[in-house]
């Protein structure tokens, strides 16, 4: 890791009493875990440590027991923002202008793993080693520096691991993060107990289980089957939303298209607003590409973007077609030249 930029991440933390850690408008295990390991991290150092996310946390993140320490509000006044499993402006649109001054006013440090481009150019500093997660990278900050991990930072950032990983089953994960899980065991965190919890809370009410079918019934599949998607409307969003994240009850369902090797769930909102999450396959590393086209981005294999651009979602959905198609087509020719070389 970069002795300059450890030195001064240590730096703006040693002069900072009042720390905000800041989630983007559509927090996930990563961004609420790394939220939470900052948190008793920087508690243990002196800190006054505020997380703060415009956003309620999703029910299905809930099984994790400091989420309700998680704010919508910005407190009056800090000294230090941390900006976490993020670097891009799109992702943070929800925040006023008058807490968005407030963040850009005061020294910030951002902390993210995505492939891409940091859009956020207001930060003192800006950290991304191409971690599993952002969680991971807190850990090896923490290390470098000597800070005091608990065993509630311990298991929030096993958290993380685990789930931008799925378990570390996703081809990004890194001997790096299967060391770091192996030593979090070893520090006491039981990953059992931790899938107890997250089993325990994706229990689902039968009402969701019906509405799982109804979504089921609404995929659309192109190119041979090898993108899917679904459209997930701002009626539903508002329904069930509270309840669970809709995308998220059908896409590992979606995966399992014969011949799929992109999937893609749409978000419509009243105000114009469509979101698009975006996971390929294993060997077909497309899914940042493709979300870069809308203003998004992420992983080569999970991404994500927000867009304002399409009064009409077909409009949307004809062009995601058109660069899936020609994505696709890159790959298989990439993939010629390494197979038959000249």
């Amino acid at each position: 890791m970069d002795k300059t930029k450890l030195d001064k991440f240590k730096n703006l933390i040693d002069n900072a009493d009042k720390i905000v850690i800041i989630q983007a408008d559509n927090p996930d295990g990563d961004s609420l875990g790394s939220s939470i390991a900052l948190e008793q991290i920087l508690t243990n150092l002196g800190k006054d440590a505020y997380m703060y996310c415009s956003v309620d946390v999703p029910t299905y993140l809930r099984y994790i027991p400091a989420w309700s320490r998680v704010q919508k509000e910005l407190p009056h006044d800090f000294d230090l923002g941390i900006i976490v499993d993020t670097s891009t402006m799109t992702l943070l649109e929800n925040m006023d202008s008058m807490k968005m001054a407030q963040i850009k006013s005061t020294p910030s440090i951002m902390l993210d793993h995505h492939v891409s481009d940091a859009t956020i150019d207001f930060t003192s500093l800006y950290i991304n080693e191409g971690t599993v997660s952002t969680g991971e990278l807190i850990f090896d900050i923490a290390k470098h520096l000597g800070y005091e991990m608990n065993m509630e930072a311990k298991e929030a950032i096993m958290t993380t691991i685990l789930s931008d990983s799925l378990g570390l089953t996703t081809p990004n994960v890194k001997s790096s993060a299967i060391r770091v899980v192996a030593e979090l065991v070893d520090m006491g965190v039981s990953i059992s107990t931790l899938e107890d919890k997250r089993r325990e809370t994706y229990r689902k009410s039968l009402d969701l289980i019906h509405y799982k079918g109804r979504l089921l019934e609404r995929i659309e599949t192109f190119l041979d089957n090898q993108l899917a998607m679904v459209t997930i409307t701002y009626d539903e969003i508002i329904k069930f939303s509270p309840l669970y994240n809709p995308p998220m009850l059908i896409m590992e369902d979606m995966r399992l298209i014969e011949g799929n090797k992109i999937i893609v769930a749409l978000k419509t909102y009243n105000d114009g607003r469509i979101l698009g999450k975006v996971r390929s396959q294993n060997g077909c590393p497309i899914a940042e590409k493709l979300a870069s086209s809308f203003g998004g981005g992420g992983h080569d294999y999970s991404s994500g973007f927000k867009t304002y651009d399409y009064k009409d979602v077909n409009d949307l959905k004809r062009e995601i077609i058109s660069k899936t198609n020609e994505l696709l087509e890159e790959e298989r020719k990439k993939n010629e030249i390494i197979q038959y070389p000249n």
